[in-house]
């Protein structure tokens, strides 16, 4: 069953840049919802600040830097 609803110019311009050729705004829509939500994708959003995001991205970086310095002294 078909809904309507409302979104703003923008988000239809969004929208439609995104849609492929012979795909429904209701597939861009599916196909937007079904990949992972990044810790980037929150940025500009009033839900992480720049800063914020910026000191998550140190914090991920340098855990993963010591998890591959931990790896290599295991293997080696």
């Amino acid at each position: 069953m078909a809904k309507t609803i409302a979104i703003s110019d923008d988000v239809y311009q969004l929208l439609s840049r995104a849609k492929l050729p012979g795909e429904s705004f209701s597939d861009v829509i599916r196909r937007g919802m079904k990949r992972p939500l990044k810790l980037s994708d929150t940025v500009g959003s009033k839900t992480i600040s720049k800063e914020d995001w910026e000191r998550a991205r140190a914090v991920i970086r340098n855990a993963e830097a010591e998890t591959r310095k931990k790896l290599r002294k295991t293997l080696s």
